[in-house]
């Protein structure tokens, strides 16, 4: 009896062994494929600066879809296919202009309209100026102290914090929600300090909502590039009764139709199981949005393009969806998740990369605590390749609305701290993009697909 425990432990641990050794090789593999054979860096030259910008509803964003369905197509995919989806279709229009007015003094600063805003009037908005630092702040003054004003939000990003997502999601509300806020006192526009952590004269766009609003309590909102809002506090201070002037001329138009860009291989052994891998095809209109998303779209479709390489063929079904809308609006996620209901699919994985093309560290995971232990075992896998952080965590917003019976969900996490220097802004460009850190973010989501495929979910 004890001579079989002993061979039955033996025959299980060179089980162990084997597979272990297995899936070491092929991590080499993978690695080795994305760093000498990837296409994804030719892949954001072209959507960069070729394709550029791709605002959802724009010019841009239809060539984007039909750019990245092309190439999708020579990778040979089973199929590959558009979603229909309605977004969004907001213009920014004019370049907007802004100045501080001291006195006599004009001193111009850089702005940029916040997606969804509507228009100053046609000879812009001037007055006075309130700063505030949160809502709390903003009750406290009261429309007393706020009607006929611009009201100034000008809370920084935590800088001490160490995740710079962190930093972002604690003073992203003033964006968001501030010229809401700010209507109910009586303001005449609002004027949003950049969630940028450095200081420059980069302002950053992003969208804001003004909720349950009625349209005739609109009001324009606008970013400062932080050292605006730096140079507009200060200014403050000195004369607090100075004026602040600016003019856009953005406009919403009717919801047009849209796509996301679908390609799927089928699984070999269990093709009703679905894997998603993906990212979001529009940005803001301000550059190309190279890192925030075309990094995550060219990544997610490298993945295949590894897999290729390597002739390895899925168990399950694999699909690498290019979601539209995901900046204002996340249409594209939601029309995705609504067709998967409709078609009864049964999602078992999904990945999403949505920060940058920066340096993969790891992944921040949704799941239960069973899929988190079976993942955190794989992590000696990734460490030769400096992977070593498993968290859980928000994993990203286009696969936030997947739903399945039993699904783990995870974003790529590259390193955060220069993320925000671009995020939003007119520098977000190709240029940006470090080509051995795109491909390493690559080989990191195929990796963990890899062994998901393989091992499947708890």
């Amino acid at each position: 009896m004890k001579k079989s425990l002993l061979l039955s432990l033996l025959f299980v641990n060179s089980v162990a062994l084997f597979a272990q050794n297995k899936d070491e090789q092929f991590f080499k593999e993978i690695y080795n494929s994305v760093l000498t054979k990837s296409q994804c860096y030719s892949w954001l030259d072209h959507l960069s600066n070729k394709v550029g910008s791709r605002l959802s509803g724009s010019e841009g964003a239809e060539k984007g879809v039909q750019y990245t369905k092309s190439q999708m197509e020579k990778l040979g995919f089973d199929k590959v296919y558009l979603q229909e989806v309605m977004v969004p279709h907001w213009v920014r229009g004019e370049k907007e202009t802004a100045y501080i007015q001291d006195n006599k003094t004009k001193i111009k600063v850089p702005i940029c309209a916040l997606g969804g805003s509507i228009a100053t009037p046609k000879n812009g908005v001037i007055a006075e100026v309130v700063e505030v630092h949160n809502f709390d702040e903003l009750k406290a003054l009261g429309e007393d102290k706020i009607k006929g004003k611009i009201v100034f939000y000008n809370r920084p990003m935590n800088n001490g914090a160490i995740d710079a997502f962190d930093a972002y999601s604690g003073a992203g509300d003033q964006r968001y929600s501030g010229a809401k806020e700010a209507s109910k006192y009586g303001a005449v526009g609002t004027i949003v300090r950049s969630l940028n952590l450095r200081l420059d004269d980069f302002p950053h766009a992003g969208g804001q909502s003004y909720g349950d609003l009625p349209k005739e309590k609109y009001i324009p909102t606008a970013a400062i590039s932080t050292n605006g809002a730096e140079l507009l506090s200060k200014s403050l201070k000195s004369n607090p009764n100075l004026k602040f002037y600016f003019k856009q001329s953005c406009q919403q138009f009717e919801d047009v139709l849209s796509y996301n860009v679908v390609g799927e291989i089928k699984g070999t052994e269990h093709p009703e199981n679905i894997m998603v891998v993906g990212g979001h095809l529009d940005s803001w209109d301000l550059a190309d949005g190279s890192h925030d998303d075309g990094a995550g779209v060219v990544q997610s479709m490298e993945v295949v393009n590894i897999f290729k390489n390597l002739n390895y063929k899925p168990k399950n079904t694999l699909r690498v969806v290019l979601f539209m809308n995901e900046e204002n609006g996340l249409r594209g996620g939601r029309k995705y998740q609504e067709l998967s209901l409709a078609n009864k699919e049964n999602h078992i994985f999904a990945l999403e990369s949505d920060e940058g093309g920066f340096t993969p560290r790891g992944f921040s995971l949704e799941c239960d605590d069973a899929n988190l232990s079976k993942i955190t075992n794989w992590k000696p896998l990734f460490e030769p390749y400096l992977i070593h952080s498993f968290v859980k965590g928000h994993s990203g917003s286009d696969i936030g609305p997947l739903t399945g019976k039993t699904i783990v969900k995870a974003g790529l996490k590259p390193d955060s701290q220069r993320y925000f220097d671009y995020h939003h802004a007119a520098n977000d460009k190709f240029d940006a993009i470090n080509k051995r850190e795109l491909e390493l973010g690559a080989g990191t989501m195929a990796a963990l697909i890899y062994m998901i495929d393989q091992n499947g979910v708890e």
